[in-house]
């Protein structure tokens, strides 16, 4: 069976607070664990209003805490933010606490605006440093420590993976021989060229022997194709308002999305969000096989920006009830 996992950006919908979305995040963490999936991951963004992840090592501990079997992660860390020590210092610290459950994604961006990567204090250096920063943190989870040393962190051997949306990513972690994970859920231009990048330069490393691809994927599973793009319109809408610079909370949903955004807007919205399944249980099945059978990737790791907490399970059990019986050619 294809491994499955969720992408969780902790959403704070429209009419609830912080609180609300970090006790969703942990309500849907327990219940995809009891569904199948394999990981979840959390996201770091910051001055977001619609989004509650960006303390993101605290609330991986959180929701690790609060679970027992499923891996949890960072999808991911935004490297530029942190020194590399403080990371491997907090993820050998989960790591410690929950042995063999522990992720770490790392993007280039700042998942930010300039000014507030100004305000967390790092160099803003255009992502030059970022190799060197990615082998200096691996290198605090290794065995062999000289001169500083991650405490906790040093002998965890934490699993990193690299994030990207562009080539940058796919040829940097081909050359260190890491897994690699595209941001197809919202910027899928560059995904085939980047799937064939990471695969046909891969070099195998002491962290991973061949190749292995994680594909993002954008899911509103419900019972009827309408109320599956219902559900989508919200994601939709918060698309366009942070592409316009008015990030918010996330939006609830419209009955009729082309009546709320203008249509070059919905273009560039629904190209972006082209990497979704939107529908009813069948039509998600079909979509979701189209993805998988033209992709062929070693894993998947859906998500999905919901309104409604109760409709957003609801997403997600559909889904895993899909996957865990889809076989793809």
């Amino acid at each position: 069976m294809l491994p499955f996992s969720v992408l969780d950006l902790a959403p704070i919908a429209e009419g609830s607070v912080a609180t609300d979305a970090l006790r969703n995040t942990l309500d849907l963490a327990r219940n995809t664990e009891r569904w199948g999936y394999n990981r979840y991951w959390l996201a770091e963004h910051h001055n977001m209003p619609g989004i509650a992840s960006a303390a993101t090592s605290v609330l991986i501990g959180y929701v690790a805490a609060g679970t027992s079997t499923i891996r949890v992660g960072a999808g991911g860390i935004m490297l530029p933010n942190h020194a590399p020590l403080v990371i491997a210092e907090q993820f050998g610290t989960l790591a410690t606490l929950y042995p063999d459950r522990i992720d770490l994604g790392l993007g280039r961006a700042p998942g930010t605006d300039m000014a507030t990567a100004r305000a967390l204090r790092r160099g803003l250096d255009s992502g030059d440093g970022f190799p060197r920063d990615v082998l200096e943190l691996i290198g605090y989870f290794g065995d062999e420590q000289q001169g500083v040393r991650a405490v906790p962190g040093a002998g965890t051997k934490v699993p990193v993976w690299i994030l990207g949306s562009s080539l940058y990513g796919a040829q940097l972690a081909a050359q260190i021989g890491l897994p690699y994970a595209f941001a197809s859920h919202f910027a899928p231009a560059a995904l085939d060229d980047a799937i064939a990048v990471y695969r046909n330069t891969f070099r195998p490393s002491e962290y991973l022997e061949k190749p292995h691809f994680m594909l993002a994927l954008n899911v509103f599973a419900a019972e009827s194709d309408a109320e599956g793009r219902y559900l989508k319109s919200s994601m939709q809408q918060a698309f366009a308002n942070l592409r316009s610079g008015r990030p918010g909370q996330l939006p609830g949903p419209v009955e009729d999305i082309g009546s709320h955004l203008e249509p070059a807007v919905l273009a560039m919205v629904d190209q972006a969000l082209a990497c979704s399944a939107a529908g009813s249980p069948a039509t998600v099945a079909r979509e979701l096989l189209g993805f998988i059978e033209r992709y062929a990737p070693d894993e998947v790791i859906l998500t999905g920006q919901i309104h409604d907490h109760d409709a957003r399970l609801k997403s997600f059990e559909i889904a895993a009830d899909i996957l865990r019986s889809l076989k793809p050619n």
